[in-house]
């Protein structure tokens, strides 16, 4: 059993004790649907103290569109300095495949912008060389849905490059499954799944690098804190890469852990302990 933290009333109380924010956005910044509000005003008012803000996400688009989204849904620029994204880490990836035949699973044409330059012919997979999933078709399906086609897929040693390995993510008030779920079941079937977002160290990588450009000088990763609602994802790659973490727990975590109700320091701490995560703190949903 794992020591609980207290509560903490807002991300001022931690300010001062980090240069830099690497901070999720799906279920901290925003549902799918709009932003929160506490959310982006506890952003904007720790920069306006000094410190600086990377977004570092799991959608599986370039950094590029996901601004204009950001900015559609309600989060103004003011509250971050640069965006990196498992699309951006993905895009190197799918690189390799130049010249050859993909097969791309998920929205038909949300996520073109995914391969805009990159020299890949999308097909079926009996003609394919590699699996490119950014996320399930539609919000209403299920990983299941998939497991005859996978089955194609393992027949022929396809591997999977996974654009966003969230298993789960808050829409509005649902939670529908992501690309994750799909590489999850692809890999218990035994086929080859590759990811490069989070948990996972290139996407860390770069946006402690665009953080140092922030700030204008090489950052510690003790004076750096990541914020984000997912164990598998947020907490765990926290933990990898080193630096502390302020946990979300409204988001998909909410009804364990009764985030908005009477959540217990315990439970929380417990749920978070496999990741081994250094916990700096945790709240409901951030604010200032």
């Amino acid at each position: 059993m794992t020591a609980p933290l207290p509560p903490i009333s807002g991300l001022a109380d931690l300010a001062g004790r980090y240069d830099a924010v690497l901070s999720d956005v799906w279920g901290v910044v925003h549902n799918g649907v709009a932003a929160f509000p506490s959310a982006v005003d506890a952003l904007v008012q720790y920069r306006k103290a000094g410190g600086k803000v990377v977004f570092i996400t799991n959608a599986p688009r370039p950094s590029a569109p996901l601004i204009e989204m950001l900015d559609r849904l309600g989060v103004v620029r003011e509250a971050y300095d640069a965006i990196v994204s498992s699309g951006d880490a993905t895009r190197v990836m799918i690189a390799k495949y130049s010249g050859r035949p993909i097969h791309h699973v998920g929205p038909a044409t949300e996520d073109d912008a995914l391969y805009e330059g990159l020299n890949v012919r999308r097909t079926t997979a009996e003609e394919a060389d590699v699996v490119v999933v950014t996320d399930l078709d539609t919000d209403d399906d299920t990983p299941e849905m998939y497991r005859e086609r996978a089955k194609l897929w393992l027949a022929r040693k396809l591997p999977m490059i996974c654009a966003n390995p969230d298993r789960v993510v808050e829409h509005g008030d649902k939670i529908i499954y992501c690309g994750g779920a799909l590489g999850d079941l692809y890999a218990a079937m035994g086929g080859m799944v590759l990811m490069a977002g989070k948990p996972y160290q290139p996407i860390y990588e770069e946006a402690f690098r665009l953080a140092e450009l922030a700030v204008g000088r090489p950052l510690e990763k003790s004076r750096t804190l990541a914020i984000g609602d997912s164990v598998r994802t947020d907490a765990t790659g926290a933990a990898q890469f080193g630096i502390d973490l302020l946990f979300v727990t409204g988001s998909i975590h909410a009804a364990e852990l009764d985030a908005f109700g009477k959540p217990s320091p315990q439970a929380i701490a417990d749920l978070v302990a496999p990741s081994r995560a250094h916990m700096a703190g945790f709240l409901p949903r951030l604010s200032w």
